[in-house]
């Protein structure tokens, strides 16, 4: 987290510093209107940077990962971002329309306009930039009404994944009219100031992003062809675990990263954890997956032997790599799957620490159990199962007591991120340093 979190805070005052070397938020004399001028200048530039990088990140550009913590970290710093951009773009909105409708009203009077403006000598450039302003202005407010709809689309988690990644992608299109409305409307002095030459780089690099998004084209590099040649129900948890024998090229994985897979085309591309160690003699990933969302709890009667589906990946850094000699690993429900894949691992290639696991669960299929108590024994590791009906709601404390050298590990969680920030919360508070606790974000909305 603080990765995206400095990420973040980078990208807004890069932004702001360039912006107040061009101009500043304080006009002399300081009235609304020359406050109004500059502002939505400035909110305009800090939006759009917003909007580039999150637009960059929806491209999936694997260059980043290492950089930002892996990809479920970079969604989360997208999510933020538009969510960010969508405040300030109301901000913008208001200053430059609601400044309209309160002349209109008669709240404010509009000073009145400079004189001999249209005698000044300006550039081919400016002239038809400055004949453009109309349309983009009118452009601009739809777009806005078209990305602030989509940006709460996506924030109901009410809308079923199908129809959030549809609808989603049409962002792209707002992205490009803004990024017009923008090219035209950003005060033209600030193109041979550094604030231009940011604002110009992220808008051509979310502008081939936005198209990337449109066209189809994010993570085809990475998409490979398989068959499903083994499907397993477990009825007392609700979950499938399907094996796929991948038939096109595939650059391995590592324990804990994920895949997006893509078995219907009118549903769609879905990101599941990997849930197997990688094997180049037998190129083949297993995927478990719980009923918990309208389309996987459609997978058990959708999915079949035989079937052709695409996998894309792999993606992510929860790798359980660090210095530390023990590490304590916490997966709730759904979230045992990266764990299942470095027990394969560690039971083919072994490994350096020593592991407690913590298994919290609130069902319960034998099978399934026995099949992960068999991955702990193979990989030498202590599981310890906990149901939550009969067991009761597991602690930090509890961890610590069942794990007494807690002190001399790191901590690895997968699950509900309320659960994995309890958790983080009470482990800093006694000494372990935030650099020692990992946690998968497997939000992808």
């Amino acid at each position: 987290m603080s990765r995206i979190k400095l990420a973040l805070c980078l990208l807004l005052l890069a932004t702001s510093a360039a912006w107040l070397a061009a101009d500043t938020l304080l006009p002399t004399p300081f009235t609304y209107f020359a406050f109004r001028g500059v502002f939505v200048q400035y909110s305009g530039v800090l939006a759009m940077a917003m909007m580039s990088v999150a637009m960059i990140l929806a491209s999936r550009p694997c260059w980043l990962e290492r950089h930002l913590g892996g990809l479920d970290k970079m969604y989360r710093l997208h999510k933020w971002l538009g969510i960010g951009a969508l405040f300030v773009c109301t901000a913008h909105w208001w200053f430059a329309k609601g400044t309209k409708w309160m002349v209109g009203w008669g709240w404010l009077s509009r000073p009145a306009r400079r004189e001999g403006g249209a005698g000044l000598d300006i550039s081919a450039a400016e002239q038809w930039l400055r004949s453009q302003r109309g349309l983009a202005e009118s452009l601009g407010e739809w777009a806005f009404y078209g990305a602030a709809a989509l940006i709460i689309l996506a924030l109901l988690k009410a809308v079923p994944y199908r129809w959030f990644k549809k609808t989603h992608n049409w962002l792209a299109i707002t992205y490009l009219v803004l990024a017009w409305h923008s090219l035209v409307l950003i005060k033209f002095s600030y193109w041979s100031q550094p604030v231009g030459w940011l604002t110009l780089l992220l808008l051509i690099a979310g502008c081939v992003s936005a198209v990337l998004v449109l066209t189809g084209r994010v993570g085809r590099s990475r998409r490979a062809q398989g068959q499903i040649e083994e499907i397993t129900h477990y009825p007392g948890v609700d979950v499938i675990e399907a094996r796929i024998a991948l038939t096109d090229y595939w650059p391995g994985h590592s324990p804990g990263q994920f895949a997006f897979v893509t078995s219907k085309a009118d549903e769609g591309a879905h990101p599941y954890t990997i849930a197997s160690a990688w094997d180049p003699a037998m190129p083949k990933v297993t995927f478990v997956v719980k009923a918990l969302g309208d389309w996987t709890r459609q997978l058990k009667h959708w999915l079949r032997v035989g079937m052709q589906v695409t996998v894309e990946g792999p993606y992510g850094c929860f790798d359980f790599s660090d210095p530390a000699p023990r590490q304590i690993w916490v997966g709730a429900g759904i979230g045992v799957t990266p764990f299942i894949a470095r027990m394969k691992y560690l039971a083919q290639q072994g490994g350096e620490h020593d592991i407690d696991f913590f298994h919290v669960t609130s069902d319960v299929d034998q099978a399934a159990i026995d099949k992960l108590s068999a991955d702990a024994a193979a990989a030498g590791i202590r599981l310890h199962l906990r149901v939550s009906p009969r067991d009761g709601r597991l602690t930090a404390e509890q961890i610590r007591i069942l794990a007494p050298h807690w002190q001399q590990a790191s901590v690895w969680f997968c699950g509900p991120t309320a659960f994995g920030q309890a958790l983080r919360r009470d482990f800093i508070s006694l000494g372990l340093s935030g650099k020692r606790i990992h946690q998968e974000l497997f939000e992808m909305r």
